[in-house]
């Protein structure tokens, strides 16, 4: 079965930092692209950032996060990380980490994970 377990959540500060991860098993790990996505009750879930795992290119999908987050892998672990800086309590969500074998991030990721909580205080 495929899985993807995110974990790094928890609650931070503004301006403080996270670092989330999301670890994948039961696909070829570098034939898929992986997106972190977040998600606040009542509303859709966004796009924050994509990886291409063959080649490592990545880039913002919410202008929102630009020059604040990152995300990179590491194809030995499996795994790809949001690296979250200058958070602000707008930043609060539960944020998912999603994979396609498609060529970039959108809504129809083939598979998700059930997503770790990120909460930012004032």
């Amino acid at each position: 079965d495929v899985l993807l377990v995110e974990s790094g959540g928890g609650v931070v500060q503004t301006g403080g930092s996270l670092r989330l991860s999301c670890v994948v098993s039961g696909l070829d790990f570098d034939e898929y692209v992986v997106g972190w996505f977040r998600q606040v009750p009542h509303q859709a879930s966004e796009g924050v950032t994509c990886i291409r795992i063959v080649d490592g290119k990545s880039g913002i999908t919410d202008d929102a996060v630009e020059g604040r987050f990152t995300t990179s892998s590491d194809n030995a672990k499996s795994t790809v990380y949001l690296h979250m800086n200058d958070l602000k309590p707008e930043d609060t969500a539960t944020y998912e980490c999603a994979a396609t074998s498609g060529n970039w991030c959108g809504s129809y990721m083939d598979y998700w994970g059930k997503g770790t909580q990120v909460t930012v205080s004032s």
